[in-house]
């Protein structure tokens, strides 16, 4: 028997903002399914060069009550990066909090708009510590 990785599925309650967030991390829209008898989207995004690893976008047209709450019950999405300081700072600027700072140049968390839990793994070895990351508290829980 064996396996193949298919996607991860996560609701979402703001599609655009969900949308841009993760075109953010420089995930692009891979391919979409709009269903109108069950009046829901499903939006697949991936990197470049993973597209058979992506993160499917549920959106429920008539709103989802449920959401936003904690979403931990899945876990947590996780992304390589080449300069996870970089990324980071992208993030900020465009307005993400960064919950977990990289404070050791490897690791690093933030949420979605939709309070989805987004690990950032610092490709090879890490990075060598650095302000302003060594020294940025936590906000929040990731």
């Amino acid at each position: 028997m064996s396996l193949k990785y298919l996607h991860t599925m996560v609701r979402v309650k703001d599609l655009d903002a969900s949308i841009k967030f993760f075109e953010l991390l420089g995930m692009k829209e891979t391919r979409r399914y709009d269903n109108e008898g069950g009046r829901f989207s499903l939006i697949f995004l991936a990197a470049p060069g993973d597209e058979d690893c992506p993160v499917e976008l549920t959106y429920n047209w008539d709103g989802d009550e449920g959401l936003p709450s904690d979403s931990r019950h899945f876990g947590h999405l996780a992304y390589a990066t080449d300069d996870i300081y970089a990324l980071c700072q992208h993030l900020m600027d465009n307005g993400v909090t960064i919950n977990r700072p990289p404070h050791d140049g490897h690791m690093a968390f933030v949420r979605s708009p939709d309070n989805i839990s987004v690990e950032l793994i610092q490709t090879g070895d890490a990075k060598e510590p650095a302000e302003p990351w060594t020294s940025m508290g936590n906000t929040g829980h990731w």
